[in-house]
């Protein structure tokens, strides 16, 4: 076995041991130890073998901390989308962007909709050609807030997410008959934008990518001004897109 295989072994181990103690001890505040300390070790095993987190830098250390505990119910959902990930021989796992970056990143894999890339837990999947400016940059800077979205807000993310999607895409409905039909938007793309674009986990992430209002939106539907300043802006220190594969 080579020096290199001999670290990732080690690290995954160490990981793996790690996450599923932090895991099995959050789970059993709320009596379902086994299962979360599963799905910690298996995260960490997994994270380990690939060397995801970034040990040297706080925010590694507070990202392993949240996709063991808090961010547990997300990191579990994240493992379906790893596993498609693993079994899809033409997933396409994208090292370059996932070692020490705190996350897992797939040009392809579990997939939701054509050509709108996927995040669950610190998955992400359907980058498509990240030698493409506008496509790693959509990763850096638009689903790695979503990666970190999951991790601060814990078991509410999918309860918000969700719950803004069906009531979002209800009073796009309504809003589409009772005048937006007379302006001649589509229906579908005045739900759409209701439950998904106006969505404010999205129009966090499309403000940090500096790319608010997005095109597929209705024009003059919802909010107008980014939430927040792009990442860019807010932190220029920080590799952005391409940037961060030449790391």
């Amino acid at each position: 076995m080579s020096l290199s295989s001999t670290r990732r072994l080690a690290e995954a181990a160490g990981t793996a041991a790690l996450g599923g103690m932090f895991a099995g001890a959050a789970g059993s505040v709320v009596g379902v130890a086994v299962p979360a300390a599963a799905i910690g070790g298996l995260n960490g095993a997994i994270s380990g073998w690939r060397q995801t987190y970034d040990w040297k830098c706080f925010n590694g250390l507070v990202a392993f901390t949240l996709d063991s505990t808090w961010g547990l119910p997300m990191t579990g959902v994240g493992i379906v989308a790893q596993s498609v990930g693993l079994l899809l021989p033409s997933s396409g796992y994208v090292p370059e962007l996932s070692e020490r970056h705190n996350r897992h990143v797939y040009r392809r894999g579990f997939r939701v909709r054509k050509g709108f890339a996927v995040t669950l837990g610190n998955v992400i999947s359907q980058a498509g050609d990240i030698e493409r400016p506008r496509r790693a940059r959509l990763v850096t800077d638009h689903e790695d807030v979503h990666v970190w979205q999951a991790r601060w807000f814990g078991p509410g993310y999918p309860v918000l997410y969700v719950g803004w999607m069906v009531l979002g895409g209800a009073f796009g409905a309504i809003r589409w008959a009772a005048g937006r039909r007379k302006r001649g938007d589509r229906l579908f793309a005045t739900i759409e934008s209701a439950a998904y674009y106006l969505n404010p986990f999205e129009w966090w992430a499309y403000s940090r990518d500096n790319y608010w209002p997005p095109s597929g939106k209705v024009p003059d539907f919802g909010w107008r001004q980014p939430c927040c300043p792009p990442l860019t802006a807010a932190r220029p220190e920080r590799p952005s897109g391409i940037e961060q594969m030449s790391r």
